[in-house]
């Protein structure tokens, strides 16, 4: 189940650092379901998407509490677990279980969509519909497993999205496309909108303010916002990517007086174990250590000093 969580939206290679961590932190159904929603978002940090997680650790609880520790082996209770869908449900039946049950993701997508010639759009109802029956349909009744798991490799190594390897494609013969690169069609996409969200950075006594963080990152603290651009420059900027939009964020350091309820100090110390969006901690880096290499200078300053590396001449 955490291996298909981690994989929704993300590539193999991605979650490759993650899974061994997780489990290691996480060995046990109980030991997830008992974990505090931080903890499992400071484990989940840097593969996005952390509804995911949220679910994940949802779910975990549901199968402790509602099935009494065991995984429900059905497609109809697996369903109704939080954050499980019907590729969710059907690659845990077929991976896990060994059911004959057809399974649709990225590879097979564009497997099916060509060998087929499915010519809807497959992120419309009715070009879903048609992979999963074809999906289905080829399903053999034993070694379901071994049958789907080849199913995305052919997809991955062989039915590549721009260049597909036809001419040594082991499944030529049976191919209906007419012209396989031109699938799988999908609706036009939306066109990218440039967000500028701006936020504060306030650092004294070796503490630094942070905001607990609404919808986009709930239950994970991040640099608090600003709701005017103040009339100099930012102290740190960078872009990031979110569904369909590019995101700049820009902090300027900010008086520390009137912060709200929302917001907390935190040490520098317990900032290893909080759970900080990646954006907010890449910028959190920097912008401590520029307050660092400042107070190094108010220092010498006062003591008249010149600052210099340590072990240099």
């Amino acid at each position: 189940m955490v291996s298909e969580f981690m994989l929704q939206q993300t590539t193999v290679n991605a979650v490759i650092p993650y899974y061994g961590a997780w489990m290691a932190r996480f060995p046990t159904l109980e030991a997830l379901a008992s974990a505090s929603e931080q903890r499992v978002l400071r484990a989940w940090e840097g593969l996005g998407y952390y509804s995911r997680a949220r679910n994940l650790r949802a779910a975990a609880k549901e199968i402790v509490g509602r099935f009494g520790g065991k995984f429900p082996r059905s497609a109809q209770d697996l369903l109704t677990l939080p954050g499980v869908g019907r590729y969710t449900a059907a690659a845990i039946l077929t991976f896990a279980f060994d059911e004959p049950v057809g399974i649709v993701e990225a590879n097979t997508t564009r497997l099916l969509s060509r060998l087929f010639n499915v010519n809807a759009p497959i992120d419309t109802v009715a070009g879903r519909e048609q992979l999963w029956k074809h999906a289905q349909r080829i399903m053999p009744a034993e070694n379901a497993g071994r049958f789907n798991s080849a199913l995305m490799d052919l997809g991955a190594l062989v039915c590549l999205p721009q260049r597909p390897r036809c001419t040594v494609c082991p499944v030529q013969s049976l191919c209906r496309a007419k012209d396989p690169a031109a699938l799988p069609r999908k609706k036009p996409r939306p066109p990218i909108k440039n967000l500028t969200e701006r936020h504060s950075f306030a650092y004294q006594g070796g503490k630094v303010l942070l905001q607990s963080c609404k919808d986009r990152w709930r239950g994970m603290w991040m640099l608090p916002r600003l709701t005017k651009r103040p009339r100099r420059r930012p102290a740190y900027s960078s872009t990031f990517s979110f569904t369909h939009h590019r995101i700049r964020l820009e902090a300027f350091p900010f008086p520390t007086a009137g912060y709200s309820s929302q917001q907390s100090w935190f040490t520098l110390g317990s900032l290893e174990n909080l759970p900080i969006p990646s954006p907010h901690r890449r910028a959190l880096g920097e912008l401590l250590a520029s307050a660092a290499i400042n107070e190094c200078h108010e220092k010498a300053g006062r003591s008249g000093k010149r600052p210099g590396i340590a072990g240099s001449r």
